[in-house]
């Protein structure tokens, strides 16, 4: 005991020093400890940040698009299935990821080429809402069923309606001669035009936000009517080259040095107008279908017309 009180009071004449001293170094722990914190917090808002390597995740998991498509929400399990790469990266707790996962997990279709523009904007959208940005999860969901329809719209008629029929008859007709030039074609042009929607529609939109929809308005009226009188043009002379017509109904006949000339109906035809019948006919069909009749009912239509048709020898093969 004596010799801890006179340790204590031999050290009392350099107390305050040796407190400052102490303070000085609970003062830089402190600040280590502060600078620590920093360091976290940067490091956390880097993992925070998606990546372009993210976003590759997203579109190898595109190429699985359509494969869980069902009747109650249609392509809600594939919509999510393609975002979750991010979604993990984003939000590292259980609960947070769950409602992550249940807000992709709502009613969700639109056309799979034009998907990738709401994946971008989604994934946008998620990294704003993990940096607290002005954001909720509610904006994401309304985002969604906001271009959803519009896109659905714009995707049916130029891709399915116009440039799948247009790339198709094309390498059909190429195929005509026997040459597998036409499928291989048609395979090729329509999966690279997949893969450039799916990998710029997807980039783009990340990195341009919901500026994109502002340009879209604009650009995609132009690019509506330049693919659609391409398809128009093409498709006009598929169907004068297709679409044949022969009436050998015989109207009258003819001696000429000593041969025998016999002019059908369909000779008559070709000297007004060549192809004058596949032109009707192709305006016949256009009209029918106007009037909402449905085209399988065209096409069973056209199947007995031609049956009949050669059998009651009004119709027959082309020469």
């Amino acid at each position: 005991m004596q010799q801890f009180f006179y340790f204590y009071f031999i050290k009392d004449d350099n107390r305050n020093a040796h407190r400052n001293k102490r303070s000085k170094i609970i003062n830089n722990i402190a600040d280590d400890i502060e600078n620590e914190k920093n360091d976290e917090t940067i490091i956390k808002d880097e993992s925070l940040t998606i990546e372009h390597k993210d976003l590759l995740k997203i579109f190898w998991r595109m190429q699985f698009y359509q494969i869980s498509w069902n009747y109650e929400r249609m392509q809600n399990l594939c919509y999510c299935y393609s975002i979750i790469p991010v979604l993990k990266k984003l939000y590292k707790t259980k609960e947070k990821l769950s409602e992550a996962l249940k807000r992709h997990m709502e009613y969700f279709n639109t056309h799979q080429f034009t998907v990738p523009i709401i994946l971008g904007l989604n994934a946008a959208m998620e990294e704003a809402l993990v940096k607290e940005e002005k954001i909720n999860g509610e904006a994401i969901t309304g985002i969604k069923i906001a271009l959803m329809g519009p896109l659905a719209g714009l995707g049916d008629p130029i891709f399915w309606g116009i440039f799948r029929p247009m790339i198709a008859a094309i390498g059909a007709g190429i195929g005509l001669s026997g040459s597998l030039l036409g499928p291989l074609i048609f395979f090729v042009v329509i999966n690279s035009v997949r893969l450039i929607m799916r990998y710029y529609g997807l980039m783009i939109p990340y990195y341009k936000g919901i500026n994109m929809i502002a340009s879209m308005k604009e650009i995609l009226p132009k690019i509506m009517k330049t693919v659609a009188v391409l398809a128009y043009v093409v498709m006009g002379g598929l169907v004068a080259k297709w679409t044949i017509i022969n009436v050998p109904i015989k109207l009258y006949s003819y001696s000429t040095d000593s041969k025998m000339v016999v002019v059908t109906a369909q000779q008559q035809l070709d000297t007004i107008m060549p192809n004058l019948l596949p032109l009707i006919l192709t305006f016949l069909i256009y009209w029918l279908l106007k009037r909402k009749v449905p085209a399988i009912f065209c096409i069973i239509g056209l199947m007995i017309l031609g049956i009949v048709g050669y059998n009651l020898g009004f119709l027959g093969l082309a020469s």
